[in-house]
């Protein structure tokens, strides 16, 4: 039986393996000059770790459907976002023996592999959410098949809107860690230093849409 992880014990694992770079990166319309670049990716080249992030996923999937007002709808699927979220949602579909499907676009024909059928409930996995775009297309692709989706998973939230956007599409999502609470860790473990931390900080504060703000204030 394995031993419980927790979101910390991961925020710092993703450090270690080197998925954590400062410096001046742009990546696509939504990441514009950020001082800091997340790569979740580097999990698939430690077993031991890859392992570890879908039994934390499991963990929190099972927590928040347990709760007195669940926070994860009950499913029956699991769907990883091509391409960051393939890789997680195998190793979830391997650990629980949810049955696991993804959507892909080609010539702009929509294609789901893996079998399914129309009315089953589709939990999305992804690995890192910056505005959501990602999600929603996946989202949109299941559901043109006649499958639901209700809520989505992802390893990383920038916190820059992403989580405000899905919402206001009828999606609910749970991110395991934020970006700003990965920030504090590394200070606090003295990984990175007090440029690295209060330029990025700022980046995400000053990047947050409207939405969002709303939805980190107390």
């Amino acid at each position: 039986m394995e031993q419980p992880v927790s979101n910390l014990w991961l925020a710092e694992d993703i450090f270690q393996l080197g998925g954590v770079r400062f410096g001046d990166y742009t990546l696509g319309r939504t990441t514009v000059n950020s001082p800091i670049y997340i790569d979740p990716r580097v999990l698939v080249s430690n077993p031991h770790s890859l392992r570890a992030a879908a039994q934390l996923i499991a963990q929190e999937t099972s927590s928040g459907q347990a709760m007195r007002h669940p926070k994860i709808h009950p499913f029956t699927l699991v769907a990883g976002v091509p391409f960051g979220g393939l890789h997680l949602a195998t190793a979830f579909s391997l650990a629980t023996n949810v049955p696991m499907i993804y959507a892909r676009s080609e010539s702009g024909q929509h294609r789901i592999e893996g079998r399914y059928e129309p009315g089953e409930t589709v939990l999305i996995i992804d690995d890192l959410i910056t505005s959501g775009g990602s999600i929603l297309q996946t989202a949109a692709i299941l559901e043109e098949a006649g499958l639901v989706v209700r809520d989505a998973i992802v390893l990383v939230d920038r916190d820059q809107g992403g989580q405000a956007r899905l919402k206001r599409h009828g999606y609910n999502l749970y991110p395991i860690l934020r970006l700003e609470v990965m920030l504090n860790l590394y200070m606090s473990k003295q990984l990175i230093d007090e440029d690295q931390y209060r330029r990025s900080l700022e980046y995400i504060r000053t990047h947050r849409t409207p939405e969002a703000l709303e939805e980190t204030s107390p």
